[in-house]
């Protein structure tokens, strides 16, 4: 994440701030809500993998703050 937020990363992920991103969240969880109620376990897997890039993106960004 630290690459992607980088002066030379991805535009796209520099742009973005804790206000901007924080519905994908909120539907990450939804998705993975979904997957555990239908116990499909490669969609649990999944959308484990996408709440944890939120997670790890919301972190990157408050190091960023405090650096």
């Amino acid at each position: 994440m630290a690459r992607l937020r980088a002066p030379d990363g991805c535009p796209w992920d520099r742009e973005q701030d804790h206000k901007s991103i924080r519905m994908n969240a909120v539907e990450e969880v939804y998705e993975l809500l979904d997957a555990i109620e239908s116990e499909d376990d490669a969609e649990m897997e999944e959308e484990l993998g996408d709440l944890l890039l939120q997670v790890v993106f919301h972190a990157q960004m408050a190091k960023e703050r405090d650096a």
